[in-house]
């Protein structure tokens, strides 16, 4: 078995534990332990595997952590479990964060049976950072996070590669954040950097101020342009609309006067594209009505992932379904906005995966 497929396994135990797994112990034996074995280690093995490993922590002795995993006969990663009904956060690694400095181990994992929480000394030597390089969600992946979380296998483990990975993970959520921050609201120091390539006279107030609205929807303009170019990539030609996306059938009333704009065909394609990290495109379509258009997977009104209002002549928003089909609704000035809310899209999408 692959280790997609591996995941796939976890996914899906991931899934049934939420409902079935009430406790610390049984989130273990349903999630935990099958996680330690999919990355290759041997839970059967207590040379390799070691359950209520003890950490002396000052004072205190016979502290006891979940699990080590030993590598080479000396700890490698220490691992502390939540039930699955408990959200992760800073009151759960708490505990795990003291064990860490008395430890050879440079990995330290927080699992609650959904979520895994990576955390390594990067910031200070044998201290545990207080933020988490990665973290990877059982219930709500992509084939980039398996990737990363390959990484963690006993038969590739090197960890000299993780933490150089590790380094490259924080620094990039922190450059993606930074951009986030300047792609809603442009600060001085960003548009006087600019302006400095596109204006010759003095980066005065005045002219960081009638600068800043023209950078603001320059870069507007390059996230539309990218979200062009992302859906002639995933669907393999250069129009808007796919040769192989029909427009959709009429909905089965006796109403003639639906017409299906471009826009609404424009905002089922990002979905479509969004979604494709999740399910082959051609699961993924639509219906329209009087009132909105609908998209489902599957074509099945059961498994709905959004609707898009786009028939008032004032505003325009996308509804987008939860996983207990509860609809959320987030007004749009601009398609490209829908990717503002791919995570969402992508979780809907996920519950019909």
């Amino acid at each position: 078995m692959d280790f997609g497929q591996k995941v796939k396994d976890l996914a899906a135990r991931s899934k049934h534990a939420s409902k079935h797994a009430l406790t610390e112990e049984a989130t273990k034996t349903a999630v935990v332990l099958p996680f330690i074995q999919a990355l290759g280690y041997d839970v059967f093995n207590l040379e390799e595997v070691v359950p209520e490993f003890i950490a002396d922590v000052g004072i205190k002795k016979g502290e006891k952590i979940d699990f080590a995993i030993n590598i080479d006969g000396k700890p490698a990663i220490l691992i502390e479990v939540k039930p699955i009904n408990m959200p992760l956060g800073t009151a759960q690694y708490s505990q795990l964060f003291r064990y860490f400095s008395t430890v050879e181990a440079r990995l330290a994992v927080l699992i609650n049976g959904r979520e895994v929480w990576f955390f390594s000394d990067m910031d200070e030597k044998n201290r545990m950072d207080k933020k988490p390089f990665f973290v990877f969600d059982l219930q709500n992946y992509d084939d980039r996070h398996v990737s990363e979380l390959a990484r963690f296998q006993k038969s590739v483990f090197d960890i000299e590669n993780i933490i150089e990975a590790a380094s490259n993970l924080k620094y990039v959520k922190a450059a993606a954040a930074e951009f986030s921050k300047q792609l809603a609201a442009p600060d001085d120091e960003f548009v006087r950097f600019i302006g400095r390539q596109i204006y010759n006279g003095s980066m005065t107030k005045g002219a960081v101020e009638m600068l800043r609205p023209a950078i603001q929807a320059a870069l507007d303009e390059v996230i539309r342009n990218r979200i062009q170019e992302r859906l002639n990539v995933t669907f393999g030609k250069d129009s808007t609309v796919p040769e192989s996306v029909d427009k959709p059938a009429a909905p089965e009333t006796s109403e003639t006067d639906i017409v299906t704009t471009d826009d609404e065909l424009q905002a089922f394609m990002i979905v479509r594209a969004i979604g494709a990290k999740i399910v082959p495109t051609g699961r993924i379509t639509m219906r329209d009505a009087r009132s909105y258009c609908s998209i489902f997977v599957d074509d099945n009104n059961r498994k709905p992932v959004c609707r898009l209002y786009f028939n008032s002549k004032n505003s325009r928003s996308i509804g987008i379904f939860s996983s207990d089909k509860t609809e959320t609704k987030f007004q749009i000035n601009d398609l490209s906005e829908i990717f503002q809310h791919a995570e969402a899209i992508e979780a809907a999408v996920a519950t019909y995966a």
